[in-house]
């Protein structure tokens, strides 16, 4: 992330001796090039107008908000897995209230050996159905459990959409501030090779000094090292973009657009209430609720027996025909070891309906305290960018245009404009990065409320990642 830097400010006003042998060439080329570049800022906004003419011609090389969501929806590994993962717990449910399969034995009894014959006497065949029966109200806690945990799963599905989505805009958002600081960076740097050129014209005919030779140097270095550090950040913001999509770093290499920004925050409260209400995975965490309590109903009932329910037919030869006989069978299981498994059970179940209610307190919890963060960022963010694009940037612009006056007139030297152009040009960096710094603001709360904030469908601004305001 670009690391703010507080703008050198102007340097006092100097006298200067009268420029006497100065070539005249010298002169009109070192003005020619700080005026260009005190009129820079009024040529972007030419090509700002010229990018929204021509950005239907564009579109395909643009990298734009709306299609970094659909391809979160269609291509995110994570949500398609999630996803799974909430078909098969409903796939559970219908199962769950329903008894056990019936047990159905086929027996051949008292068969001789080594022959395999009915002994004449005691030989019979049997058919054999059990069925376990549970006590009333089993099931249906069962029931309650599957459908609640199912429940769970599918709103941690659409909360791994929202992680998923907010992963992808903070990776958008990062991308386009490392592009406009780059941009700006390379512009600052032709900047300073002009001014490098001329300052060292100057010098070797005596009009010049070497310290703003040397300076203008230095400051070449430093944008070097900025444009060299931007590359990266933008290299490694492509790669988890590109990850989060689970595709090839050259399908996501488009020129990315700002959306356009609300001109209006919800107030805190209101989103507080929005994400309590809605929040995927605070529905998840109260359905988990729901499944411990259905879990804990069922303990309950656990130290009162089923009851195995079971009819048998039998049938044997004799002398005198075939005799058949029936038989029915009653069962129940005896909790011999209550104490140790069936008690022990209730205890578990209790402690764990106790942690699941814990657990979404906590998660509550957070989301109030993110919200609360993310809130005081996205405010912050909107108030400094508005202060930057209503002061501080035009009045930086101006202080350039008078210090560009003053040296004209020999009142500055050379190096105070040069420093106070590179502040307009620092201003810009910082703007980008506050408007980046809103963005990922509203990438979260959209993930904390569970919801579109942003209409990036209405349309998007012309404000492409190169540092144009």
């Amino acid at each position: 992330m670009h690391r703010s830097r507080t703008p050198r400010g102007a340097r006092a006003p100097t006298s200067c001796a009268p420029w006497s042998g100065t070539p005249v060439r010298l002169a009109a080329a070192l003005l020619v090039v700080l005026s260009g570049a005190a009129e820079r800022a009024t040529a972007q906004q030419s090509a700002q107008a010229l990018r929204r003419t021509t950005a239907g011609t564009t579109a395909r090389a643009m990298l734009t908000l709306d299609s970094i969501y659909a391809l979160v929806a269609s291509r995110s590994p994570r949500v398609r897995a999630a996803a799974a993962l909430a078909r098969a717990a409903r796939s559970r449910v219908p199962g769950a209230s329903l008894p056990p399969d019936p047990e159905l034995q086929l027996g051949f009894m008292n068969y001789t050996l080594p022959e395999f014959r009915p002994d004449e006497t005691l030989g019979m065949n049997q058919l054999q159905l059990m069925q376990m029966v549970p006590l009333p109200g089993k099931l249906g806690a069962a029931g309650r459990g599957a459908g609640a945990r199912a429940d769970a799963a599918s709103a941690r599905a659409v909360d791994a959409w929202w992680e998923a989505r907010m992963a992808a805009a903070m990776a958008f958002y990062e991308r386009c501030e490392a592009e406009g600081s780059a941009a700006i960076a390379r512009e600052t740097r032709r900047l300073l090779e002009d001014v490098s050129g001329v300052a060292a014209a100057m010098y070797r005919v005596g009009a010049g000094r070497q310290a703003d030779v040397l300076r203008a140097r230095v400051e070449i270095a430093r944008m070097d090292e900025e444009i060299v550090r931007m590359g990266a950040m933008r290299e490694g913001a492509i790669a988890r973009l590109a990850a989060a999509l689970d595709l090839p770093a050259d399908a996501v290499a488009g020129v990315p657009v700002l959306p356009d920004f609300p001109d209006s925050v919800p107030s805190r409260e209101t989103l507080e209430h929005l994400a309590l209400e809605a929040r995927p995975m605070l529905a998840a965490g109260a359905a988990d609720a729901r499944a411990a309590a259905a879990d804990a109903a069922l303990a309950r009932r656990e130290l009162w027996p089923d009851l195995q329910v079971g009819v048998q037919y039998g049938q044997r030869r004799m002398e005198m025909g075939v005799d058949r006989m029936g038989s029915l069978m009653i069962g129940a299981t005896i909790p011999v070891f209550a104490r140790s498994r069936q008690l022990r059970m209730r205890d578990e179940a209790t402690a764990m309906r106790a942690m699941a209610e814990a657990e979404l307190a906590a998660m509550r919890a957070d989301t109030r305290g993110r919200i609360g963060e993310a809130y005081a960022a996205l405010t912050s963010a909107r108030r400094l960018a508005a202060l930057y694009r209503t002061t501080v940037l035009p009045q930086a612009e101006a202080a350039t245009a008078s210090a560009l006056a003053s040296y004209r007139t020999g009142g500055v030297d050379f190096m105070t404009v040069v420093d106070n152009r590179m502040g307009v040009n620092r201003y810009r960096q910082e703007l980008l990065t506050l408007d980046a710094a809103q963005g990922r603001a509203w990438a979260e709360l959209e993930m904390l409320v569970g919801g579109p904030l942003l209409t990036t469908a209405a349309g998007t601004s012309a404000r492409t990642a190169e540092g144009g305001r």
